[in-house]
């Protein structure tokens, strides 16, 4: 796996893009790795509902819970499948729209200098060894590339969105990822 530093796309993920991004302010270094847990249908693994969602393409009647989510625009930069497949809807340059209202350390706005992933699970599924493994190597490519992403740069979306959101939640080991760094 590497990283095209001109372009900010992942070689040895699957590139899907995703419309839902835009450039990140003039002059803003990233220096903050945001991860997230996501599932589509909640609960459920699998399919393609998490790229259709963000490409906004998931249809509100598939799923009731899809009524309440379709007209969100959202993306992150990448996507780890449970098998530990990789996948990438926006440029590392770019500014995907995961963390939402957001602030780290006093600094709002999270999204202008973070890198967002999503991990397919939950907040009480046990994450599998094969997303542990990646996460790891996507971390270290990124610290490689990105030295102001250190490992105590490295947060939940529950860290910078405290009370609003909870992911990826209890189920996730940050101790084992940290090792594993």
């Amino acid at each position: 796996m590497r990283l095209d530093r001109e372009s900010g796309w992942v070689f040895g993920a699957r590139h899907v893009p995703s419309p839902n991004h835009d450039d990140r302010p003039v002059g803003t270094s990233v220096n903050l790795l945001v991860i997230h847990g996501i599932s589509l249908p909640p609960g459920r693994f699998g399919g393609d509902c998490v790229e259709r969602f963000f490409t906004n393409a998931l249809p509100p009647g598939e799923h009731p819970f899809f009524r309440e989510i379709a007209s969100m625009h959202v993306s992150a930069h990448l996507f780890l499948r449970r098998d530990g497949a990789l996948l990438q809807f926006v440029s590392l340059h770019k500014r995907a729209w995961h963390a939402g209202v957001s602030s780290f350390l006093g600094r709002e706005r999270c999204n202008d200098y973070s890198i967002g992933i999503e991990l397919e699970g939950t907040d009480t599924v046990a994450y599998t060894a094969r997303q542990y493994r990646r996460l790891a190597t996507v971390g270290r490519l990124l610290m490689r590339h990105y030295p102001a992403i250190t490992p105590d740069r490295m947060v939940g979306h529950s860290d910078v969105a405290p009370g609003r959101k909870t992911d990826p939640g209890p189920a996730f080991d940050w101790q084992r990822f940290r090792a594993a760094l």
